[in-house]
């Protein structure tokens, strides 16, 4: 599905953010990216949505090198992949439903389609009762609940989360991660960027490991281990 080849991203000034790095994600995977904080987690995630560029190397989405997608076709290919952020950026002064709904008015999607899928979006992630609801009115989890029912309206094949949980608390924490593993259970590609410990452990995937722009270590069913 990706494949990241000889990727480095180096910004001015000389800050190395990634170094060499070499891996690929199949269809399915839960792959845990993890390392502290300034490891190149986020800049990976903004490479692979081309926010940003590698400056050596190559990535290949479904086997197209997205270095030569012309810009113009650049939100194809943001259609074909959700992001949730810690920042999760609702639109304040419209309602969960709208909220979650914009994301497909936005693609095109029409109007009847939108108001059948919006509710099965919103059952998804257990806030059909809050439809109604603004995001002054949600508590945190619930928030980055409508934000990650926005990021699968338009049925992404791939779901990335950077650092989903880094403001909640511990319940809210596990109940995010409980989403994202049964998103992935459904045919969802997930790739979860974070430094908990604690979350990773119990994914128990595939979990590989950043340490200064460089990987460290990637294994099929691991821990996080930071390198010594």
């Amino acid at each position: 599905m990706i494949k990241f080849n000889q990727i480095s991203k180096i910004y001015p000034g000389g800050n190395i953010a990634l170094k060499d790095i070499d891996f690929e994600i199949a269809n399915g995977d839960f792959i845990s990216i993890v390392g502290r904080s300034g490891a190149g987690k986020s800049t990976l995630l903004k490479l692979i949505i081309r926010e940003d560029q590698p400056t050596e190397g190559t990535i290949l989405i479904e086997g197209t090198d997205i270095a030569e997608i012309h810009p113009s076709d650049i939100p194809v290919l943001r259609r074909k992949i959700g992001v949730v952020f810690q920042d999760i950026k609702l639109l304040p002064s419209r309602t969960v439903f709208e909220n979650v709904a914009y994301a497909m008015e936005v693609a095109g999607v029409p109007k009847v389609q939108i108001d059948v899928e919006t509710p099965q979006f919103l059952g998804l992630v257990g806030l059909e009762d809050k439809a109604q609801s603004f995001p002054d009115e949600l508590s945190g989890g619930e928030k980055q609940r409508v934000a990650i029912a926005r990021a699968l309206a338009h049925k992404p094949l791939l779901l990335l989360a950077d650092e989903p949980t880094g403001n909640l608390d511990t319940i809210n924490a596990w109940e995010i991660l409980n989403l994202l593993m049964k998103i992935n259970d459904m045919g969802t590609t997930v790739v979860l960027a974070t430094h908990a410990k604690d979350l990773v452990d119990k994914v128990k995937k595939r979990v590989i490991v950043i340490e200064k722009g460089q990987i460290v270590s990637d294994v099929a069913h691991g821990k996080y281990k930071l390198a010594t």
